[in-house]
């Protein structure tokens, strides 16, 4: 049955927690279109709440006029806005009473045994997620070490508090964390944590899991090959039988606070229609994501979207803003162009091949397999030896950690020639203005 497509498309529904062709589609946008999100927080949120089947809320998937498995769906990112005005975060605890083999996935009431129950909200603090059928706690979390922050108007700077600011907004906190109407998450402002009060830290808000469907259905969370190292021999439905299995990943979940407003997504195609989703805005995180989850918030996304025939990625190109790549990874001047072609001309090199930045991204169980990943990822595209990959990577480029355990962004100064050959110049020429 055909959707209608419009060119600008609002989404306003969300799944309860996981990506996959057999989810129910958002919509049906033009190639060329516009897409707005108001997305509820990920990870703790839904964290908490047992009938979620995975550790984030996103949207349910578009669809995008014209795309096709080998295709490749750029995304433009023209805004990110917090609509918060506060949120809970730090390391977390489990609670192994209260999930089967990996408490993001397979919940359980530890009283009654229901799966997956349905829950209620009594007062407020670590024990207020209560199972709907017999009254125990039946979240699956607890704060490790925790803290509560507050954002100024702007959402420039946020603050963390201390327990007489915490409970204010524990008792406030569906609303403080504006989740949008069809969220079903419960709020992590609940919990109240009070830990480091005083700390001020600035932010710059950023998209966690973006991406398109995968071919097979995981839970949004463990869209990622180190998240996704748990679904590996796991007992529940979306247990994996192995590491190849895990191929079939898009790396939606890339928790890269690169991922912002000016910042462009090339995403791989697996499904008709792309089925691109959004979710996990965070307010800000330093690189790595050291605790694991950082400052998760409400907000609106708008996002242009074009379809690229025939490219044949494995996975995510990000084209940053030109201020996030490394500094050897930044478009050549004019200037250095100009001392390029005198070299070359002094050296009997002929022409220098002009050459544009592109990131790799690459998962796996540790920094060093998501590396390779990238090493993988970028010579299938490019015709290179990992040799090559890894020489033009020491020399016009570099590798960072978005997330540990295990998503790494791999830059290059990928040749025009290449980028021409694959189809990708044209956004890589947009991106950068060259």
């Amino acid at each position: 049955m055909s959707q209608q497509i419009e060119e600008q498309l609002e989404v306003d529904r969300y799944t309860l927690g996981l990506v996959g062709p057999d989810q129910e589609w958002a919509g049906t946008v033009a190639d060329g279109g516009t897409v707005r999100t108001h997305t509820p927080p990920a990870c703790w949120g839904p964290m908490i709440t047992p009938d979620f089947r995975g550790g984030h809320e996103v949207t349910r998937p578009i669809r995008v006029e014209g795309a096709e498995p080998g295709d490749a769906l750029v995304v433009r990112i023209k805004d990110v806005e917090v609509t918060s005005v506060a949120t809970s975060t730090g390391s977390m605890r489990e609670r192994e009473e209260a999930f089967g083999s990996d408490p993001f996935v397979d919940h359980v009431c530890p009283e009654c045994g229901t799966e997956w129950p349905e829950s209620v909200i009594k007062g407020i603090g670590e024990d207020a997620i209560r199972c709907a059928e017999c009254g125990a706690n039946a979240s699956s979390f607890g704060f490790e070490f925790g803290y509560t922050v507050a954002f100024d108007d702007d959402r420039s700077v946020g603050l963390t508090l201390g327990s007489e600011g915490a409970t204010d907004l524990a008792e406030r906190a569906e609303r403080a964390m504006a989740l949008p109407d069809h969220s079903r998450q419960h709020p992590i402002l609940l919990y109240k944590p009070d830990e480091i009060p005083g700390t001020l830290g600035r932010l710059r808000p950023f998209i966690g899991n973006i991406g398109t469907t995968p071919s097979r259905e995981f839970p949004d969370s463990h869209n990622a090959g180190d998240f996704g190292q748990f679904l590996i021999d796991a007992d529940h439905d979306w247990g994996l039988p192995d590491e190849a299995a895990l191929g079939d990943r898009t790396d939606g979940h890339m928790d890269s606070n690169d991922v912002r407003a000016g910042a462009a997504l090339v995403c791989p195609v697996e499904i008709e229609g792309a089925g691109l989703y959004v979710g996990d805005l965070h307010a800000n995180q330093g690189d790595g994501e050291l605790s694991l989850h950082t400052t998760d918030v409400s907000g609106r996304t708008e996002l242009e979207v074009e379809v690229i025939k025939d490219v044949g990625l494995d996975g995510p190109l990000l084209l940053p803003n030109e201020s996030d790549l490394p500094h050897i990874a930044k478009p050549y001047t004019d200037d250095e162009r100009e001392a390029g072609a005198a070299l070359a001309a002094e050296h009997s090199v002929g022409e220098f091949r002009d050459a544009a930045p592109v990131q790799f991204v690459g998962s796996g169980a540790t920094i060093n397999d998501a590396t390779e990943n990238a090493f993988d990822r970028a010579g299938a595209l490019f015709g290179m030896t990992e040799g090559e990959v890894r020489g033009r990577c020491t020399f016009t480029g570099g590798v960072e950690i978005a997330r540990l355990p295990g998503v790494v962004q791999l830059s290059m100064l990928a040749p025009m020639d290449l980028l021409e050959e694959c189809g990708l110049d044209g956004v890589v020429r947009e991106q950068y203005g060259i």
